[in-house]
């Protein structure tokens, strides 16, 4: 059992940055897959970013490569997603959320791969 939360969100005028985070507890993180979903009113919940949290290996959506950055702490068994140069478009409830199940191949921008989430954090992005 994991259970997450996150902190960090708020508001922010385009360009600016702002830095998220994702407390663990019940279990750490190690064998773990870690990843940053967003959901804006009337849209479905997209993939962000992501993090084998064992060998760092990290994973992005297009739209956000170059921007932001997901990056953990194993001595706090803490998550993190970075955003920089922040745009109207990324303004979504951003949630935190864990999976147990990666093999080889893993679906990391697939919600249904992960076992875990967090209860949300609001981003609001102002032009």
């Amino acid at each position: 059992q994991v259970q997450l939360v996150e902190s960090g969100g708020g508001s922010a005028q385009a360009g600016d940055s702002l830095r998220l985070s994702c407390a663990a507890s019940g279990r750490s993180f190690s064998g773990y897959g870690m990843g940053w979903f967003r959901q804006a009113p009337g849209k479905e919940r997209e993939f962000v970013a992501a993090i084998r949290w064992s060998s760092g290996a990290t994973y992005y959506a297009d739209s956000v490569s170059g921007r932001f950055t997901i990056a953990r702490d194993n001595t706090k068994n803490t998550g993190f997603l970075q955003l920089n140069s922040l745009k109207p478009e990324d303004t979504a409830v951003y949630y935190c959320t864990a999976d147990n199940g990666m093999g080889r191949v893993w679906y990391y921008s697939r919600s249904e791969q992960y076992n875990y989430w967090g209860q949300g954090t609001q981003v609001t992005v102002s032009s």
